[in-house]
Parts: structure tokens; C-alpha cells; sequence
């Protein structure tokens, strides 16, 4: 059985759980700080018990097993994540190298021609504190991760100098130049 899969996951005050039991089999997790929805894979069961919810798979299938702890994992997420936002933070290294924000714009200046424009999606924050520092907020943890991927892509850490975009404190592990060959 998934070590994973069988935890219950604690309902806090504030946050509310509403599973259907029609055709589609959604979860909608909704807080404070948002409403989340999840469909359920096929031949796993959620249910909430006494302030829990439990989730459990209905065979032994490998396909099966393989979903019931990541489908524990997701609502799980959801649940911190309407409780509190899920943040990711970036910084940018390089002369020149600046990001600014225009409403829901983050604006990058990272050593192209022009600069590159990512929007927010929908539920995804962005805060830009100084001007070499971005901060990915929102609810959904996937997203989250997602678009600070996406923003890291831009101009990910060259090897040599480690000018770029990374996450926070991420250890980049520079090569040698010319100079080491001798």
C-alpha cells in the first residue's frame, strides 16, 4: 500500500471540501486564498471523514497504485495552498540584468535586443521587490512551479559566469575558461 496515499489529510478551519460524485468526479478545495478543482483518476475513492480526507484506491492495478499517492499529494497541495499562497522566488544575475512590473506584466531586460513580456495566468501572482528579484505566488502549486519554470527558461544560467535567471540561493557550478587549460 502507498505510504503516501493512506496519510489523511487534515481539513483546517476555514477550508472547504466538496466532492461530486457524478460522471466528472471532482474535488473543489476552496479558502480564503481561493477555490481549487481536481478531477479524480478512475478506481480511486475520496472521502471526507470526520474533518479528514481519506483517499483509497478500489484495485491493485500498477496504473492504480501509481495514482493514489500522487492524488493524495495534489489534494494535499490544494489544501495548503488555499490556505496559504505557495511562492517561488528568482533572481537575476548579470549587468544590466533587470525585471520590472506593469499590472500583471513581468517585464524582463536579460540581454536580448528586446524585452521579453511574460503575462500572470489566472491565480498566479507576480511581486518584484528589488529589481533583480521576482516572487511566483498563487494557489496552485503546479502553476506556481510552472510559470517560475517558464520565467527561469528566458535565460537560464550560463556555466561560464552564471549570468541569468535562476531560483533563489540555487547552486550553479561553473567550468573553468581558457585560462584552465594550461
Amino acid at each position: 500500500m502507498s505510504r503516501i496515499g493512506k496519510q489523511l489529510i487534515t481539513i483546517p478551519l476555514g477550508v472547504t471540501v466538496n466532492i461530486s460524485p457524478d460522471q466528472g468526479r471532482k474535488v473543489t478545495i476552496s479558502g480564503p486564498k481561493g477555490t481549487l478543482e481536481l478531477n479524480i483518476p478512475y478506481k480511486i475513492n475520496v472521502e471526507v471523514i470526520d474533518g479528514n480526507i481519506k483517499v483509497a484506491r478500489v484495485s491493485e492495478e500498477k496504473k492504480v497504485k501509481a495514482c493514489h499517492g500522487a492524488t493524495r499529494a495534489h489534494l494535499n497541495n490544494m489544501v495548503k495552498g488555499v490556505q496559504n499562497f505557495w511562492t517561488k522566488e528568482l533572481e537575476i544575475k548579470g549587468t544590466g540584468y533587470k525585471a520590472s512590473l506593469n499590472g500583471n506584466k513581468l517585464k524582463l531586460l536579460v540581454g536580448f535586443i528586446h524585452p521579453v513580456e511574460i503575462v500572470a495566468p489566472v491565480g498566479v501572482e507576480f511581486q518584484v521587490p528589488e529589481e533583480t528579484k521576482v516572487i511566483v505566488s498563487g494557489a496552485d502549486r503546479m502553476k506556481v512551479g510552472q510559470v517560475a519554470s517558464n520565467i527561469r527558461k528566458v535565460r537560464p544560467p550560463e556555466p561560464y559566469k552564471g549570468k541569468g535567471v535562476r531560483y533563489l540561493n540555487e547552486f550553479i557550478k561553473l567550468k573553468a575558461g581558457k585560462k584552465a587549460k594550461a
